[in-house]
C-alpha cells in the first residue's frame, strides 16, 4: 500500500534499466515525490546514445525512451540533460590518456565522482530538491554516536556496487538515497515484474557504458590512432624478446596476445611509458607485497592516525583481501597485503573496508 505521508521530492537518476526504475517505484511507495532524470553522456559512431548508469542495457538509443515510458507508468516527471561534452572531456579523454600513461583506469569510478553525483546534486539544487537517489546496490547508515553517514556494501554480494562509490563525501551521502541496498537483484526483478514495468526483463549493462562490445583496444585506436606506438617487449633485466603495438594495448598481469615464445608462460609485470617498453616476467613476478594509493577519500572525512587491519579490493570484481593500512602521509596511503596479490594495476582504485563498511579508498599509483 502506498504511504500517504509526503516525505518531499527526490531527484532520481533513471537509466532506462530495471534497477533505477524499481528505485523510483520504491521511493514513491515510501512516500517520496520522485522526479526522474536521465543523463545523456555518449553518442557512438553509429549515432546510438548511451548514458552512464548502474543498470542500463547497451541498446541503441533506447534508454531515454525506456526511462520516459517508466516515468509515465509511475506518473512522475521526467527530465533529460545533455552531458555528452563534459563526459567526453572528463571521462573518455582521461580514459585514453591513462592507458597511454601505462595505467589501467576505471572510468565508472571517475564518472560517479565527477559527473553523475555532481550533476545530480547540481540539478537538484537548481530545482529546490534536497535529495537524490540512484539504483546502486549499496547502503547508507547514519551512525547515531558520531552523527556520520556511513557507506556499506549492498546486501546482494553479487551486485554490491559500494566499490564504485568510495569517493562520496559526507555532504553527498547526507543527500543521497540507495533504495536497492537492502534488496537482491532477484527481488528487484520480481518487483519489476509484479508492477509490469516494461524494463523488467531488460539485459544487464556492460561495465563500461561507452564500450558496449567490451573491446577497449579497438575503442582506443578509433579514438586516437596515435596509440599505436610500437616498442620493445623486454624482461626485467632488459633482454629484448619482441615488439608491442603500443603500451595502451597492454595491462598488468596480461598473458595472452604477447606473441612471445618461451619455455614458461610470460606475463606483463610493468609498463614503462617513458621508454615505451612492456616488461614481462614469469607468474611469480606478477605478485606484489602492497601498494601506494593517492587521490584519497575517507568517508568519515578524517584520515586514520593509526595502523588499521582492513580488507581491500584492488579491482571492482576482485575479492576483498586482508591488509594493513598505514596512516596516510603527504596525501598517499601505503597498504601491505597479508598475502601477496596478483596483478595490482596502477590506475585502478583500492577500496578499504571494515567488514561491510567502506572506509574509503584511492587510486593505485604503484605496487611493490
Amino acid at each position: 500500500m502506498t504511504s500517504n505521508k509526503t516525505r518531499g521530492k527526490v531527484l532520481v537518476a533513471m537509466s532506462g534499466g530495471v534497477d533505477s526504475s524499481v528505485a523510483v517505484f520504491l521511493l514513491k511507495e515510501a512516500g517520496y515525490d520522485p522526479v526522474g532524470i536521465t543523463m545523456q553522456l555518449w553518442v557512438d559512431q553509429k549515432g546510438n546514445c548511451f548514458q552512464e548508469a548502474e543498470d542500463a542495457g547497451p541498446g541503441p538509443g533506447d534508454a531515454v525512451c525506456d526511462a520516459a515510458k517508466v516515468a509515465k507508468m509511475l506518473d512522475i516527471p521526467h527530465l533529460v540533460i545533455d552531458l555528452k561534452e563534459q563526459f567526453f572531456q572528463q571521462i573518455v579523454c582521461n580514459f585514453k590518456e591513462q592507458y597511454q600513461a601505462g595505467q589501467t583506469p576505471n572510468p565508472c569510478v571517475v564518472c560517479n565522482r565527477i559527473i553523475k553525483f555532481s550533476a545530480l546534486l547540481e540539478e537538484a539544487a537548481a530545482r529546490g530538491i534536497n535529495l537524490v537517489a540512484t539504483g546502486h546496490y549499496a547502503r547508507i547508515i547514519k551512525d547515531r554516536d558520531s552523527n556520520l553517514n556511513l557507506l556499506f556494501k549492498g546486501i546482494d554480494r553479487q551486485k554490491d556496487q559500494s566499490y564504485m562509490l568510495y569517493a562520496l563525501t559526507q555532504k553527498e551521502l547526507a543527500q543521497t538515497i540507495f533504495p536497492l541496498g537492502d534488496l537482491s537483484k532477484i527481488a528487484v526483478r520480481d518487483i519489476a515484474e509484479k508492477q509490469r514495468l516494461i524494463v523488467a526483463d531488460k539485459a544487464e549493462s556492460q561495465e563500461i557504458c561507452f564500450i558496449p562490445d567490451n573491446d577497449y583496444r579497438s575503442f582506443l585506436e578509433r579514438q586516437d590512432p596515435g596509440v599505436v606506438s610500437p616498442g620493445d617487449i623486454v624482461t626485467a633485466d632488459g633482454l629484448v624478446l619482441g615488439r608491442h603495438r603500443g603500451i595502451a594495448f597492454y595491462t598488468i598481469g596480461q598473458r595472452r596476445g604477447l606473441g612471445l615464445v618461451a619455455p614458461r608462460p610470460l606475463y606483463v609485470i610493468r609498463l614503462e611509458p617513458e621508454t615505451n617498453r612492456v616488461v614481462v616476467g614469469f607468474a611469480e613476478e606478477t605478485y606484489s607485497e602492497g601498494l601506494v594509493a593517492g587521490n584519497l577519500n575517507f568517508i568519515s572525512g578524517t584520515l586514520p592516525t593509526e595502523k588499521l587491519a582492513v580488507e581491500v579490493k584492488v579491482r571492482y570484481r576482485a575479492a576483498a583481501v586482508p591488509a594493513v593500512l598505514l596512516p596516510p602521509q603527504g596525501g598517499k596511503a601505503r597498504l601491505i597485503f597479508t598475502e601477496r596479490q596478483k596483478a595490482v594495476a596502477p590506475g585502478q582504485s583500492a577500496v578499504f573496508y571494515l567488514g561491510d563498511q567502506v572506509l574509503g579508498g584511492g587510486v593505485i599509483e604503484s605496487a611493490f
